[in-house]
Order: C-alpha cells, then sequence, then structure tokens
C-alpha cells in the first residue's frame, strides 16, 4: 500500500501518477497486480466532489492500463487530501525479483531519469518550467510493466523502484543486504530537463537532503559536485526500476526499453563486498 499528497495541480493526473506509484511496489519483484483498493483522505469542505470523481477516474485508467480491477476503497476526511492504493498481486517464486538479489558482476540498469523531486518542488514555488513540468508528469504517470519484463528476461534476480529514498538511498540498501559493492557512472545516470539547474539554484526538497544525509555512511563521492551528489538523492515520486543482469542482457534491455520511449541507461557495476557505493 502507497499513497501520496498532491504532487500535481490537476485531480485526473494525480489520480494517475498516484496509482502507478502504487502498482509499481508490485512490478519491482516481478509480480502482476491483481487487484486493489482505493485509499481516499479527503478535504470535503475546501475540495469539490467533482475533483475526486477526477482523482478516481485518473486511478481507473492505471488500472485499465496495467490490467487489474479496482474492487473498493475507504475514504476519510482530512485537511490534507492524500490518494493512494492497496494492492494485490501474484509472481511465481522462480521469477521473484527482490531488493536483496544483485550479484557479484551485475550490471546495474537504472529504467527512468531522475528529477522528480526537484522539479516539483520548483513547480510548487511557481519557478519551475513548463516543458520541465510536462516531462517531469509523463515520467511519473509511465507505469513500470514493461521495465520488469526487461529486468525479468534479462534473467534479473535483484531490483527495486526507485521512490521516497532516491537512487543512492535505495542502492545502498541494495548493495548492503545483496552483499556488493556498486561502483556508479554518474555521467551515464539520466535526469529530467531542468532538474540540474533547478537543484543548483537551491529548489531541493528536504527528503532529498536527508537522504544524502543517510546514504553518506556507504559512500564514496570522489570528484562528484555537490548538486549531483543532491541529483542522485533526490526523493522521486513514481520513478523507475533498478535492476542487475549480465552485461550483454542488460544491454539488450536497455535498447528494448528505450525504443517503447523509457529513459533508461546502464549506470554501474557490482562486485563482491559489503555494500560500499563509489561514484565515478
Amino acid at each position: 500500500m502507497d499513497f501520496i499528497t498532491p504532487i500535481v495541480d490537476d485531480a485526473r493526473t494525480w489520480g494517475r501518477v498516484a496509482a502507478t506509484n502504487s502498482v509499481s511496489d508490485v512490478y519491482a519483484m516481478g509480480g502482476r497486480p491483481l487487484f486493489a483498493l482505493n485509499v481516499v483522505c479527503w478535504n470535503a469542505a475546501e475540495l469539490p466532489a467533482s475533483s475526486l470523481d477526477e482523482l478516481l477516474a485518473g486511478a481507473a485508467a492505471v488500472a485499465a492500463e496495467c490490467g487489474f480491477a479496482i474492487v473498493g476503497g475507504h475514504t476519510v476526511e482530512d485537511p490534507e487530501p492524500k490518494f493512494g492504493l492497496s494492492l494485490v498481486g501474484e509472481v511465481h517464486p522462480d521469477r521473484l525479483l527482490r531488493n536483496s538479489g544483485l550479484r557479484d558482476g551485475d550490471t546495474l540498469v537504472l529504467t527512468k531519469a531522475l528529477g522528480t523531486g526537484v522539479i516539483s518542488t520548483a513547480s510548487k514555488a511557481g519557478v519551475a518550467p513548463v516543458d520541465a513540468v510536462d516531462t517531469m508528469v509523463a515520467s511519473m504517470c509511465r507505469v513500470n510493466a514493461e521495465a520488469a519484463e526487461a529486468a525479468l528476461a534479462a534473467g534479473a534476480t535483484g531490483a527495486t523502484d526507485v521512490t521516497g529514498f532516491g537512487l543512492l538511498g535505495h542502492l545502498a540498501q541494495m548493495a548492503k543486504t545483496s552483499r556488493v559493492d556498486v561502483t556508479l557512472d554518474v555521467e551515464a545516470v539520466p535526469f529530467l530537463p531542468h532538474a540540474r539547474e533547478l537543484a543548483a539554484a537551491g529548489h531541493v526538497p528536504g527528503g532529498s537532503r536527508r537522504n544524502l544525509l543517510w546514504a553518506a555512511q556507504h559512500l564514496e563521492p570522489g570528484a562528484v559536485d555537490e548538486v549531483t551528489t543532491l541529483l542522485l538523492a533526490d526523493a522521486q515520486t513514481s520513478g523507475g526500476l533498478l535492476f542487475g543482469a549480465a552485461e550483454p542482457a542488460a544491454q539488450e534491455a536497455v535498447e528494448r526499453l528505450r525504443a517503447g520511449g523509457h529513459a533508461c541507461a546502464i549506470v554501474g557495476r557490482a562486485t563482491r563486498g559489503a555494500g560500499a557505493i563509489r561514484l565515478r
């Protein structure tokens, strides 16, 4: 189960983003979503019922796209609106992806560009360029079903979705539990348009800074600048998948996903170790 506060002004788009973000947890384990319940916190005194209709319609569109059914839900009064889904999915044990499943020698694939936290923060301040917001919304609304299929086809055993803890936070957890070290090719990591300039201007959410503070105990930053390191820790909403596979299969997965419009890349390599992350 996952839910978020509004990240965009349009209620239907918020519903799409929230549902896409929620179902990502199933895809991150190689699963297939079956059914879901809506989880709604709503301020009826300030928000019209028509906006709630739009919100639920956005989620229903994602359910139709992904092939699962929304079979009910629960709504409570709340001064601050929130929305998400509680999902049930299934996966064969032999095809299960785990965040502890990275292997010595795995090549790492990231399936979406980073920067949603920075751009959404700048948007709330009214300074994000329109094309930056549009690209961010399109990325957040792209479901991770194809990314999960590509990971499984590549023979991956280790995967996670990159969400609130940022790339560095999720990667640090993966590396530690998988007993590997990771060398991250910083120049290969994709970022959303304008994310770097907005981060340099100070539009960095507090969660991203906390992510970096936590990840620092595992991090060897080398000569990478502060803005780039913050972007690597940027708290994502409805981010992509990060998975590991043998190099030829990883490259095939990237080519397959790019052909489908995914902003993905090979971003590093795992080697036997104890959880260190080295930026190069």
